[in-house]
């Protein structure tokens, strides 16, 4: 089991990059930066590249939507090539509210634009000339669409690696049998070990089951909060997460169309999904925090005494997490990384 956390760019890159070298000096195997509508990640993770040595960098997530998948692909190649192979091409769809409120794009066949851009990148870094006639991109563009004067292009570089690996953030069913099918790692969220299979098994066996032998196995990135002890760094972390994954579940969505909210549905929390959401919606943010199920922070979380949190840390190996994401809290995060480190090797 490797070991990533997540990091975003706020604006300081000296005290960012200064941070992942610490990271990377504590045990942290890959770091993984988010893009919604603050700064891209794109810069962020070339100048990353730049400033360390080992540790591994992912986008997590690159949106689908925001960029061609050509350009995904350029992007990509370019942050591989500027950390020495170190890259991994983090995909996700991200929402309609983010898509069509921030950049103007129809959120349109989700699934099918995912698999597209994947097969476009990976068409890109081999080098092909690249002709694509997929389920929602087609390339070079039709005549009827634009000038008629599109022709297939072939990379102009040669890619540091053709074969950078891609892990899709899924978390539909169909996405995640998708993702079984053709990524190198799938990053789910709001991830409960226990309860993973009656929610995600069916759609990782049918993604498998028309997997190419050419893959490897696939990779899981999952994880949560870590704070160990039994003062109040551990109640603080807690409330954190609860504060995180209500807003998600009440926010990150309209009625009705709320992915994370329908996740927690078919997590069993049912009607505390939906009074989260009404809560939100209606104005009574605090509320709706509170109402986020302590069960959920017992299975997703990882906090207590060293050996409640080793014992659970098993519990995510066990259910095949290859990369533990790990959200480090308390006064000294660096050492309940190094800690962790040396528990999972």
């Amino acid at each position: 089991m490797k070991l990533a956390t997540t990091i975003a760019f706020t604006g300081d890159p000296q005290k960012m990059a200064g941070h992942v070298r610490d990271l990377e000096s504590a045990g942290i195997d890959v770091v993984i930066t988010p893009e919604i509508y603050g700064f891209d990640l794109v810069s962020t993770l070339g100048y990353l590249a730049g400033q360390t040595t080992t540790i591994e960098l992912m986008s997590g997530i690159m949106p689908l939507y925001s960029r061609s998948a050509a350009l995904i692909a350029q992007s990509a190649a370019g942050i591989d090539a500027l950390s020495g192979g170190r890259f991994t091409l983090g995909l996700g769809t991200s929402g309609p509210q983010v898509i069509e409120g921030w950049h103007g794009v129809p959120y349109n066949k989700p699934i099918g634009t995912t698999r597209d851009v994947i097969e476009i990148c990976k068409k890109v870094w081999a080098r092909e000339r690249v002709s694509h006639d997929g389920r929602a991109i087609t390339l070079p563009l039709p005549p009827d669409q634009g000038t008629g004067l599109g022709k297939p292009l072939k990379f102009m570089h040669h890619p540091h690696r053709p074969d950078i690996p891609i892990v899709v953030a899924a978390i539909g069913p169909a996405n995640v049998a998708m993702t079984a099918e053709v990524a190198d790692g799938w990053q789910p969220i709001f991830f409960v070990p226990d309860r993973f299979r009656d929610v995600w098994g069916d759609s990782l066996d049918k993604g498998k089951a028309k997997r190419s032998d050419d893959l490897e196995s696939l990779n899981v990135y999952a994880g949560g909060t870590v704070a160990i002890g039994d003062g109040p760094e551990v109640v603080e972390a807690r409330e954190a997460a609860r504060m995180n994954a209500g807003f998600y579940v009440g926010g990150m969505g309209a009625k009705g169309k709320n992915f994370y909210n329908d996740l927690f549905c078919r997590y069993g929390w049912d009607e505390e999904a939906a009074k989260i959401q009404d809560l939100f919606l209606g104005g009574h943010r605090g509320e709706a925090m509170s109402a986020i199920p302590d069960e959920y922070l017992d299975l997703a979380t990882l906090t207590g005494d060293e050996g409640h949190v080793r014992e659970r840390l098993q519990v995510f190996k066990d259910v095949g997490v290859t990369h533990f994401t790990i959200q480090a809290a308390g006064e000294n995060p660096l050492e309940t990384i190094e800690k962790v480190k040396a528990w999972i090797e």
